[in-house]
């Protein structure tokens, strides 16, 4: 009875790391450019001494869908949107360079460019982006960054800088806990000239709300026959006690 007892609490515990991973997917439904985690279930035999006679589950993450959400416009000359494959370059809390698909980019008033959580973007060098004040700015397909300066005329456009734009193999990125998209080799990136910027649209979460409601339902439904079971399990331990004692 033990052992059944340890077989259902393992099988508690995993789902409740999956409805975990399931919840965060759900909660950044509206956030710019997020990829939602994918998560399943393994039977795994335990070894040991002796033939492996028992089956515990195990949750894992087998990765992250890279997919494409939804364009929103917004007109915003600082919102981007990646269209196709590809990655925006930032700089993240430790000062390492990652990636990510969130372009919707502030400006400081000394024309630093950073994403809404504060992270400095970079262009094809690796830097951070300053932009000089301007009256216009616009974006090209490419990642160049024109403007053009106060004082001049409105068709002087005037190149400053360009955003560094990444498109690496899908099997060496991974998606770590601060959200944002980092090389599993740790090779650098160069600049990708194939991908291809929008200017004034952003990209919403590429998670489906319906979907994650649904498993939502499923991972408690499955927590609750589990539960069940280490309720069995207790009761059928009782009444043998009861027996003994007889």
């Amino acid at each position: 009875m033990d052992r059944s007892l340890y077989i259902a609490t393992s099988g508690a515990t995993q789902t409740l790391l999956a409805q975990t991973a399931n919840a965060n997917n759900l909660a950044n439904a509206q956030t710019t450019g997020f990829k939602s985690d994918l998560q399943q279930f393994r039977s795994m035999p335990v070894f040991g001494d002796g033939y492996a006679t028992r089956v515990y589950a195990q949750a894992e993450k087998p990765g992250t869908d890279f997919s494409q959400g939804n364009f929103q416009t917004t007109d915003n000359p600082l919102d981007l949107a990646i269209n196709g494959e590809g990655f925006f370059a930032v700089r993240d809390s430790q000062g390492k360079e990652a990636y990510t698909r969130a372009g919707d980019f502030k400006m400081t008033p000394d024309g630093a460019l950073f994403t809404a959580s504060g992270l400095p973007v970079l262009n094809v060098n690796g830097q951070p982006i300053n932009i000089p004040p301007a009256q216009k700015l616009t974006i090209s397909e490419d990642g160049s960054i024109n403007i053009i300066p106060f004082g001049v005329a409105t068709n002087a456009t005037t190149t400053v800088d360009q955003l560094k734009l990444i498109k690496p193999d899908a099997k060496n990125i991974e998606k770590r806990t601060d959200g944002l998209v980092y090389i599993k080799d740790g090779t650098a990136q160069n600049d990708n000239a194939t991908v291809q910027v929008a200017q004034g649209v952003i990209e919403g979460s590429n998670v489906n709300a319906i979907g994650a409601m649904v498993d939502m339902i499923e991972l408690a439904r499955n927590f609750e026959m589990q539960t069940n079971v280490m309720k069995n399990v207790k009761e059928n331990s009782a009444a043998s006690a009861k027996l003994l004692q007889m």
